[in-house]
């Protein structure tokens, strides 16, 4: 799943990140940061229907392998968390003498499709409320190519180029929204890997 190099803005996951990740609630909130911005333990907590002390102690252990971090406040205040990267990665090949590590990673991109499917499932619910030009413009489609391994990488690779030029474009008025997109590339039928894989 690695898709860029480290920046500023992303991460490649350490065994020890991937393994603290891999829970239900830490893979939420690390995600509602990065979606929603800054926030407290009690505003988590309450927009993802559990209890503050839970969501502190998870926190921390976020904190711990860097992924979110406490921003400085006045004394008194509750404490506020935020993404410490906009996105984060890893590499199979990082991990092949780990198996915590590769189950983790595992949990994780399970969990991704199943967070994936249901914002999907959400859009088509309130589709119809949107303008016209929105219904138009979002999209969901599948393309069958025929690629070796190589080439899929650098399709992979020159997709996520454009991904960061648009992300990198000024501000772009009231008119804009936040879009989410979703980029899966994968074999059509995994259950025939090619001749002479060696099983993981």
């Amino acid at each position: 799943m690695r898709d860029v190099e480290p920046t500023e803005s992303h991460v490649v996951l350490t065994p020890e990140a991937l393994r603290v990740l891999a829970h239900p609630l830490r893979a939420r909130l690390l995600s509602a940061l990065r979606r929603d911005g800054p926030a407290t333990a009690t505003e988590l907590a309450s927009a993802l229907h559990t209890n503050t002390g839970a969501t502190s102690y998870h926190l921390r252990k976020l904190a711990d392998v860097g992924l979110v971090t406490e921003i400085g406040g006045q004394p008194g205040r509750q404490r506020r968390w935020r993404a410490a990267q906009e996105s984060h990665g890893w590499s199979d090949a990082d991990i092949p003498d780990d198996p915590d590590a590769a189950a983790a990673a595992g949990w994780l991109r399970r969990h991704y499709w199943q967070e994936e499917a249901h914002r999907v499932a959400q859009w088509e619910e309130y589709r119809p409320q949107w303008p016209p030009e929105w219904r138009e413009a979002a999209g969901l489609s599948d393309a069958l190519l025929e690629l070796d391994a190589d080439e899929l990488r650098e399709l992979m690779a020159e997709l996520h180029e454009v991904l960061r030029r648009y992300r990198n474009r000024p501000g772009r008025g009231d008119a804009a929204r936040r879009v989410t997109v979703y980029l899966h590339a994968m074999p059509t039928d995994p259950t025939t890997p090619p001749s002479g894989a060696a099983p993981q």
